[in-house]
């Protein structure tokens, strides 16, 4: 199979996370923090050092771990909730922001501008500003489309929220490992993403990073191992935001993803940004290709539709014919889809990782020219 399914979730992993991830299962299945034993004490140690990882790795003050990314981001936004508020972000978003950004209206009256992007499919830090009101308690942001691949300009963003005094979040799914995430440059004070997708880690496991962001209202409830006396939920953080028992084993398979991430040489960066290139490059060439996103986007991120054969029915063929993977219809975000005209449509995306090829790429373009006749 040739795998442009990435954006979803990348299906070839470093040998080194999946040894980590077996040796985990194998020897540290004990629960973190919630036993004094040596097997609890070396996950808890695990879970340490993997926190320590991420800070170096994104530049935050703290890390907690959640189910996936989507969990991270409904975190921080049932967290920061205020009655009658308002937040600040932009039709790029996923369903993970947006659901429950809807959902807050339902229960607490919350309000929210989602700003369209300019004619070149960008946002316009301008227009994030213009949208700040007297009630606004929080600017979310989606650092790369999972559509189109546009790429925010967060840096610019995260300077509107501090002059604003506005708390800031990041929707990192499809930018860390593909970008350099760092959040004391950008001026975020939250930072949610999952290993599984750029950095090649395992699923199951989520990352709400924090830098001088206020304290969060607790959105799960259980055990945490910590003020184990009271009835009510510790406020305290991570610890208390991580209810339950933690996936050790993805945890450490984390460690070992951000080492290899770091080890990629600049050879297979480029060969990425290349493949990208070349997709899209040779895509545009075929007449009856529209494809979504032209400018500031992540280059191994392509959108696009067929205009004589819809998107259910390119993935369909593409994978039952082709063997090749792609997403296809609507991607879990529907003010993107209505913006580009294809919230009935849908659309054909196919994402790149570090492990595609040129020969992949050209096997798929000519895969689309026959289609296409």
């Amino acid at each position: 199979m040739i795998y442009f399914d990435n954006a979803a979730t990348t299906m070839i992993k470093p040998e080194c996370v999946l040894k980590a991830d077996e040796y985990a299962l194998k020897s540290l299945c004990a629960n973190a923090g919630r036993g004094s034993h040596s097997a609890a004490i070396k996950a808890a140690q695990i879970v340490y050092e993997a926190r320590k990882a991420v800070k170096n790795f994104v530049f935050c003050d703290e890390v907690a771990f959640t189910f996936n990314c989507t969990d991270a981001l409904n975190t921080v936004l049932f967290g920061t909730a205020k009655k009658n508020g308002h937040i600040v972000t932009t039709v790029y978003e996923h369903n993970s922001t947006l659901r429950p950004i809807h959902e807050l209206g339902k229960r607490m009256n919350v309000k929210y501008t989602a700003v369209r992007p300019n004619a070149h499919g960008i946002i316009d830090p301008a227009e994030i500003e213009r949208a700040i009101r007297p009630n606004t308690y929080l600017i979310a942001v989606n650092h790369v489309s999972n559509v189109t691949g546009s790429v925010a300009p967060v840096t610019q963003i995260g300077n509107i929220a501090k002059r604003h005094g506005i708390p800031y979040l990041i929707d990192g799914a499809q930018s860390v490992g593909y970008l350099d995430v760092n959040m004391r440059e950008i001026g975020c004070n939250y930072l949610c993403f999952s290993p599984h997708k750029g950095l090649h880690g395992t699923q199951g496991l989520g990352c709400l990073c924090v830098r001088g962001a206020p304290l969060l209202h607790p959105f799960r409830f259980g055990g945490t191992g910590t003020s184990s006396h009271t009835l009510d939920q510790p406020t305290d953080f991570p610890e208390g935001f991580e209810s339950g028992t933690l996936p050790v084993n993805s945890i450490f398979a984390l460690i070992a993803a951000i080492t290899h991430h770091k080890r990629l040489s600049l050879t297979v960066k480029r060969n990425l940004a290349a493949c990208g290139d070349m997709l899209r490059t040779e895509l545009s060439k075929i007449q009856g290709v529209k494809i979504y996103g032209k400018y500031n986007v992540l280059p191994n991120l392509i959108c696009f539709n067929l205009q004589k054969t819809d998107a259910s029915s390119v993935g369909n063929i593409l994978n039952d014919q082709y063997d090749i993977a792609v997403r296809s219809g609507l991607h879990c975000a529907p003010l993107c889809h209505a913006f580009l005209g294809t919230i009935n449509s849908g659309a054909v995306r196919a994402s790149l990782s570090y492990h595609n090829s040129i020969n992949e790429v050209d096997f798929f373009v000519k895969a689309i020219r026959e289609i296409c006749r």
